[in-house]
């Protein structure tokens, strides 16, 4: 199947819970939560999408081709681009059960590995939305990044020590997940976390540890006094809160404040390669995509991850080579215009 079959095969599987639209902006699933959508009127969402589609590259070339090199390290492993399957569970809640948790988990972690890049799992108030994929993450010998939700810190510890053994390269925790009406209704209790609570975890583990849910300079600050290996800027796709910045809005400054102090990933809204481009001029080191990697997995297989990661690596290469960047190191801030 090529990129557009898969598409359409999502589209049959999933209507009418996603639309597959052309454009996924979120303006057609405003209020859809749980589900593929976001709190609210959506805007959060929308807003994601649409300031990124107002930032523009900089063409230039006028300099000496070396080729285009899309390669990072990151927890001491090699990856071909700085993109990263972002972590989605609940396939029964958001998804209507199309897929199986850990079918679902398997074709990302083994479609991300074999497009050279890798995925973050997901966690929930059901427990097999966590332990199904470890599964999988075993199969791939542990190429991938486990993300936990904000439950209390020995509970936290507890799950912490399963992947370990599993030998993953890192372990996330999206702390927005606080707000997430679902978790509420479920019963299954998650908490806010305090510096000393992010630390207590960061010195519980061997794994480095990202926190994601950062929106604001002040928060970026309070991460990294944790001890934090990286964080995530990202509003949880508009899930969690109505009417935010988008996340490449705050991320510049959010990089200013913290600098090289953690690693910086961004999610929301990126779509292309172009998009990736985007937000490592505007002070990521890397990216997290969902929705779109979720439609071709479920679409396509393992195939259709390997397939959309590809596509975003070659759109990546190609704004490379239009704006005069040999490599990642080369996408600085002056490479983009913000919207006036």
């Amino acid at each position: 199947m090529d990129y557009n079959e898969i598409r359409e095969k999502a589209k049959e599987i999933l209507s009418p819970l996603c639309l597959v639209c052309k454009e996924c902006n979120g303006v057609a699933c405003r209020g859809w939560v749980p589900g593929v959508g976001a709190k609210g009127t959506g805007n959060s969402f929308v807003r994601n999408y649409d300031y990124l589609r107002q930032v523009k590259v900089v063409m230039d070339m006028i300099y000496k081709g070396e080729g285009q090199d899309t390669s990072i390290s990151l927890f001491g492993k090699d990856f071909s681009a700085p993109i990263f399957v972002a972590p989605i569970g609940g396939m029964d809640i958001n998804y209507g059960g199309k897929i199986a948790e850990g079918e679902y988990h398997r074709r990302t972690l083994i479609g991300a590995k074999n497009a050279g890049i890798a995925a973050f799992t997901g966690d929930g108030a059901n427990d097999t939305y966590f332990n199904e994929p470890l599964v999988p993450l075993k199969e791939v010998q542990g190429w991938g990044i486990p993300t936990l939700k904000p439950w209390a810190v020995d509970k936290v510890l507890e799950k912490t020590k399963l992947v370990e053994e599993l030998d993953v390269m890192a372990l996330a925790m999206d702390i927005d997940s606080a707000g997430l009406v679902h978790l509420a209704k479920s019963g299954k209790p998650v908490f806010t976390k305090s510096v000393h609570d992010l630390k207590e975890i960061v010195d519980g583990t061997k794994l480095p540890f990202i926190i994601k849910g950062v929106m604001s300079a002040e928060g970026a600050r309070k991460a990294a006094d944790s001890g934090a290996y990286g964080i995530v800027v990202s509003n949880h796709g508009g899930r969690v809160l109505d009417n935010t910045l988008a996340t490449t809005e705050v991320l510049p400054e959010i990089k200013e404040a913290v600098g090289h102090r953690v690693k910086i990933f961004v999610d929301g809204g990126i779509r292309t390669g172009a998009d990736v481009f985007k937000a490592i001029a505007l002070g990521a080191d890397a990216v997290l995509i969902g929705r779109t990697f979720t439609i071709m997995a479920i679409g396509g297989g393992a195939e259709g991850v390997q397939l959309h990661a590809e596509k975003l690596i070659a759109e990546l290469k190609d704004t490379m080579l239009m704006t005069g960047c040999s490599s990642i190191s080369d996408i600085t801030r002056d490479k983009v215009v913000l919207p006036k």
